[in-house]
């Protein structure tokens, strides 16, 4: 397929970060972070259609595809292993962003964590325009689907015209993912280049968050929020002039609404994949005096069946804590999990300490995400598993 391509200049570079910045905090799972410098109240451009209000149901497949709102992301995080033996896992997201009369601008981050050699890798791109959104174009099948593509255009940098784009595309649980970075594009542990390659194919129905797939942030208004969290993986990867076979699972998030911050204080996203088949999502929202105003869940049980989690139904405590060489944050590093009406106590180690990224050029913060080794108990039976953590508000934004 061809992808579309236009000129950013210096100015729209300079846009992009002002726009971005006010989404406040880069990253997946449950909502924005960071303390933001304070703004304006931006609101959307006026519609010519009023908008029915908020909340409407999630339709899906057609909540696949892109939404005419202040913020948007599709979110992957995953656990792969390759012909030798080798864990690796990856984070993928592509953020969008509305605001005002300004165009709608677009960030990426990318994420590569070597679990058995020790190493981590990541890179990040931003673009200005709607050449991003390839479904757009009228090449999207009647259903709804994303199609996304960014280079990273930047008109004083002539080798971002001609690199290939980073590729999100998927429908209804059926998703492909391409990206590489190149060695200049390359933050974390040095490496000449690290990419990606891989089909994703749903194994349980999509999750609906908060019992119908919105969540409701008060004054800071709210988010439509889904989650495919069994998905097969296949494909490859690359890191310098290696390149992997793989296999493994992954999870997807998609949220979309008009907030542009929630949590002044930032928050603790976990991901799990308990060996029984058991899947479960927890988000804890800090304000800035360090309590916690918004805490939820979501346990998916192996037939796919979901329950809401409010926040006297689990417990997390941190047990250890790792200091970044780099920024000097002091991150939780471990954890102790409960969910005590699911007979579910888990235990979760960062399988790489250093898993932060220091996105302060895209999206204006920095955070620590990173795959987990887990040990698990359901019901008093070991069963094991897998996980992702969000760590966000840690670090300085500037």
């Amino acid at each position: 397929m061809k992808r579309a391509s236009a000129g950013v200049g210096s100015l729209g570079v300079v846009v992009l970060l002002a726009v971005i910045a006010l989404v406040v905090a880069a990253c997946g799972g449950p909502v924005f972070a960071n303390p933001p410098a304070p703004h304006p109240v931006v609101t959307p451009a006026p519609s010519g259609t009023p908008r029915p209000p908020d909340p409407q149901p999630v339709v899906l497949p057609a909540d696949d595809a892109a939404h005419d709102r202040l913020t948007e992301w599709w979110y992957y995080t995953g656990h792969l292993t390759d012909g030798t033996g080798g864990h690796w896992g990856f984070e993928y997201v592509v953020f969008r962003a509305e605001r005002g009369s300004f165009p709608v601008s677009w960030a990426s981050h990318l994420a590569l964590t070597d679990e058995t050699g020790q190493r981590f890798h990541y890179a990040q791109r931003a673009e200005i325009g709607p050449q991003v959104n390839v479904a757009a174009t009228g090449s999207a099948p009647a259903g709804g689907m994303f199609d996304l593509a960014i280079r990273g255009l930047n008109a004083s940098d002539p080798t971002t015209f001609t690199r290939a784009p980073w590729t999100m595309v998927g429908a209804n649980g059926t998703d492909q993912l391409a990206a590489s970075a190149s060695s200049a594009e390359t933050r974390g542990d040095p490496a000449d280049g690290f990419g990606l390659a891989l089909s994703l194919t749903a194994t349980k129905p999509p999750a609906l968050h908060d019992t119908d797939g919105y969540v409701a942030f008060g004054d800071a208004g709210g988010s439509y929020y889904y989650s495919r969290t069994a998905m097969t993986a296949t494909g490859s990867l690359s890191v310098g002039t290696k390149q992997l076979a793989v296999t493994g699972t992954a999870w997807f998030d998609h949220q979309w609404g008009d907030f542009i911050s929630v949590g002044a204080g930032g928050w603790d996203w976990f991901a799990l994949n308990l060996g029984d088949g058991t899947d479960v999502t927890l988000s804890m929202v800090r304000a800035a005096d360090g309590t916690y105003p918004l805490v939820y869940g979501t346990l998916v049980a192996p037939d796919g069946s979901t329950r809401r989690l409010g926040p006297g139904d689990f417990t997390v405590t941190p047990t250890a804590h790792w200091t970044s060489p780099s920024t000097g944050a002091v991150y939780p590093s471990g954890w102790s999990v409960g969910i005590p009406s699911a007979g579910i106590t888990a235990q979760l180690t960062p399988a790489v300490p250093q898993q932060e990224l220091d996105t302060r050029a895209t999206t204006g913060v920095v955070y620590w995400e990173g795959s987990q080794r887990v040990t698990a108990t359901v019901g008093g039976r070991s069963v094991g598993g897998q996980a992702y953590v969000e760590l966000t508000g840690y670090a300085p934004a500037k």
